[in-house]
């Protein structure tokens, strides 16, 4: 005759889970277990947790996944999501099962200790020290059960890595510019002569579409409005085209349906890649990023006078402001502005860059 399993426990799909009423309350989740003996000590568990809780106040056990979970279900509109999961993935192994309490940053230090012998930057090392923290915080602060415990009595501090050489802005200089440009294939050199003049990041280069295009009769020109689901700060983009990002814009009308910048045919996913990292290392810029070119095209703006209000505009930095609400006077000044940029010119301010020598 077979073991008699306890009430409240129900085998479905060759799972056990329970489907029971504890203090007052129905509880239906799944044991995770095919055997009736884990079944059973875990329903225990549970119903003295439970009671704890209600009688006591003493809070669930709850692990870092189980709250991870939670961060990533409550965050759906987050834009950097991805880079966050991303990250939580690669912690998992490390803290995914332990439980909230003793999550802190000496339970941290094997994952840290791992992603330095990686190669890692502190940087990114820090970005998922931060995923951490919020957690924890939301779990403090926020997150609250049916007993009406939050998920942590007390999140600890996370301490940061030092970071003391973060990377600096590079902005080139026009003789850079020529040297690396004079590298780059045909259709990414053209990107980054777009970039340097309109101030765009890579990722809105890449996904750039024709559909985006606005004419403005009145000035005889045109501009782009890149929707906030495609920008970094998530507001909607204008690109003003001075001149030279014109003629660049004009030269690819026709090849292709939907998008403006291709390679082959087919849209690009990124500037950063192997042509450009030959391209550098051959002309001995290795520091060079792609957005470099969003910081010089704001470096040359500067350097001609431009206004730090319409800098922002121009660089599609978030002010507060409609910005992409202007008036026909208003549009015509940015176009003036970005066309200071557009070449060197006697009576233009030189972007002089001071960078200091490397001293052994």
């Amino acid at each position: 005759m077979g073991r008699r399993r306890s009430p409240g426990l129900v085998k479905r799909r060759g799972i056990w889970h329970i489907d029971k009423w504890i203090e007052g309350r129905r509880v239906c989740q799944s044991t995770g277990s095919d055997k009736l003996a884990e079944a059973e000590r875990y329903l225990a568990r549970l119903r003295e947790c439970i009671r704890k809780a209600e009688i006591y106040g003493v809070r669930p056990t709850r692990t870092f996944e189980t709250a991870a979970a939670k961060f990533v279900k409550e965050n759906q509109h987050k834009r950097s999501l991805n880079r966050d999961v991303c990250m939580l993935k690669q912690l998992m192994p490390f803290i995914g099962h332990l439980p909230l309490h003793r999550v802190h940053r000496g339970t941290l230090d094997p994952w840290v200790d791992f992603k330095r012998e990686e190669g890692r930057a502190p940087a990114t090392i820090n970005h998922g020290l931060k995923v951490v923290r919020r957690i924890l915080r939301l779990a403090e602060y926020e997150w609250m059960d049916e007993h009406g415990l939050t998920w942590l009595e007390r999140a600890p501090r996370i301490r940061m890595l030092p970071n003391p050489n973060p990377r600096q802005p590079y902005p080139l200089s026009w003789a850079e510019q020529q040297l690396l440009f004079a590298e780059l294939p045909s259709h990414l050199a053209e990107m980054a002569l777009f970039a340097v003049n309109t101030g765009c990041r890579d990722a809105e280069i890449c996904r750039l579409k024709w559909e985006w295009e606005v004419k403005v009769p009145s000035l005889d020109t045109f501009v782009f409005i890149v929707p906030g689901s495609f920008v970094k700060n998530g507001d909607e983009r204008l690109i003003v085209l001075n001149d030279i990002a014109k003629r660049v814009v004009d030269s690819r009308r026709g090849k292709h349906p939907t998008h403006v910048f291709t390679y082959k045919g087919e849209p690009t996913f990124r500037m950063l890649n192997s042509a450009w990292l030959r391209a550098r290392e051959k002309v001995g810029l290795k520091q060079v990023r792609v957005h470099d070119l969003k910081h010089t095209f704001g470096r040359r703006l500067r350097a001609a006078g431009v206004s730090f209000e319409d800098r922002q505009d121009l660089l599609g930095h978030r002010s507060g402001r409609m910005t992409t609400h202007y008036s026909a006077a208003e549009l015509s000044k940015l176009i003036e502005s970005a066309n200071t940029v557009c070449e060197r010119n006697g009576n233009k301010p030189e972007l002089v860059v001071l960078r200091r020598l490397n001293v052994s």
